[in-house]
């Protein structure tokens, strides 16, 4: 995703920084502090306009959260 032709639609700039976001999604998660969800943002560098993206998670990624919290 690094090499993203990415154009802000509310200013048309062409630079951006791109980070990451965890979060839970269901209850069991919310009661184990299980961050199971992951986004990529987007983030316009002349605006701040943020855009987020879903991205896949693995079974193996969410177990090790699971035991690191």
């Amino acid at each position: 995703m690094e090499n993203l032709n990415y154009t802000c639609p509310k200013c048309k700039n062409h630079t951006y920084k791109i980070g990451q976001m965890r979060a839970t999604g269901g209850t069991l998660s919310k009661i184990f502090d299980v961050q199971n969800q992951k986004f990529t943002s987007v983030t316009c560098e002349r605006c701040s306009y943020t855009e987020f993206y879903k991205t896949k998670t693995s079974g193996l990624s969410n177990v090790f959260d699971f035991f690191t919290n």
